[in-house]
């Protein structure tokens, strides 16, 4: 029986042990923390501020020392509710924000406010009040750029002590009432409709520009065709006239040049005065050619044409 209560006693002593050992071992590796990329722990020491871990492994004392917080460094986006804003001009609408912010303090982000998500919501929608109140509808349709701008300013000068970064600020959807919607759409239809009719007359006007382009130039090509063609005529009729002009001085040409002949045979034949006179007596005749009512003679031709007479009477007595 002591041999039995022994070996209980040495049984339970080594279970006892082994736990021992085995709660050691998960204290000690419970102690043991690797803080992975692009995260940060805040860790505390009783109830206090200790440090921030970055990347790597660290050590942390069981019971005094407590993880505050992790923190991702990587920078995150939100995405807001629409949130009802008024225009200068009376005009209430819905916008909502997307917001692109990084935690750049851990400690700060731990500490600075309660629920830092819900801060940067509130400051976010209170900032777009604002700065929508000072804008009309239409600059507010069409200055999402700038309101982009002063939001992301003025959200980043809030946040620095919260130990976050706003990096970017985008309005993601404005959503006017219905009735502007109506009337913008109206306005936009019009605007469409004038565009239109200023196209078409524009095209009507490069059309008709065109058309009398067309027919300018129609009119100088047939202008310069004409002008072509009375040159044309003109240098014809020049080389034709010329060509008559050559023809007739080539005929008095040769006509004198046989009256030269002429003259040279009679005057190599030696006619005598009475041949002569004959002939210029034949010449008068053919000249008159039973026409002339009335020829004058020179009186050289006449007394020829008396002797002639005599000399044909005389032959006619001798016949007797």
């Amino acid at each position: 029986m002591l041999h039995s209560m022994l070996l209980a006693d040495i049984s339970s002593g080594a279970v006892i042990g082994i736990v021992l050992v085995v709660l050691v071992l998960w204290l000690f590796a419970s102690c043991i923390k690797v803080v992975p990329q692009a995260q940060a722990v805040v860790l505390e020491r009783i109830g206090a501020y200790k440090e921030t871990w970055s990347v790597g492994i660290h050590w942390k004392w069981p019971f005094i020392d407590k993880i505050a917080r992790r923190v991702a460094l990587k920078e995150q986006v939100v995405d807001f509710a629409p949130q009802p804003v008024i225009t200068k001009d009376n005009v209430t609408m819905r916008i909502d924000t997307v917001v692109f912010f990084q935690i750049t303090d851990p400690k700060l982000f731990a500490y600075g406010v309660e629920n830092p998500i819900m801060a940067i919501e509130n400051l976010t929608a209170t900032t777009l009040r604002n700065i929508i109140g000072d804008l009309e509808l239409d600059e507010t349709l069409t200055s999402r750029e700038i309101i982009n701008t002063k939001m992301r300013v003025q959200l980043d000068v809030a946040t620095d002590p919260w130990g976050i970064k706003v990096n970017r600020v985008e309005l993601k959807n404005i959503i006017p009432p219905a009735a502007i919607q109506d009337a913008m759409e109206k306005q936009m239809k019009a605007e469409r409709e004038r565009r239109e009719a200023i196209l078409r007359a524009e095209g009507e006007k490069k059309s008709t520009i065109l058309v009398a382009e067309g027919k300018k130039e129609s009119a100088i090509l047939e202008a310069e065709a004409e002008k072509q063609s009375a040159i044309l005529r003109a240098e014809a009729k020049r080389e034709a006239t010329i060509k008559e002009a050559e023809g007739q001085a080539e005929a008095i040409l040769a006509v004198q040049r046989a009256n030269a002949e002429g003259i040279k045979y009679i005057k190599e034949a030696a006619p005598s005065d009475a041949v002569i006179q004959l002939k210029s007596l034949e010449a008068f005749a053919k000249a008159a050619d039973g026409k002339a009512t009335k020829i004058i003679i020179p009186s050289e031709i006449q007394g020829m044409a008396g002797m002639v007479k005599s000399l044909t009477e005389v032959g006619k007595n001798d016949i007797e």
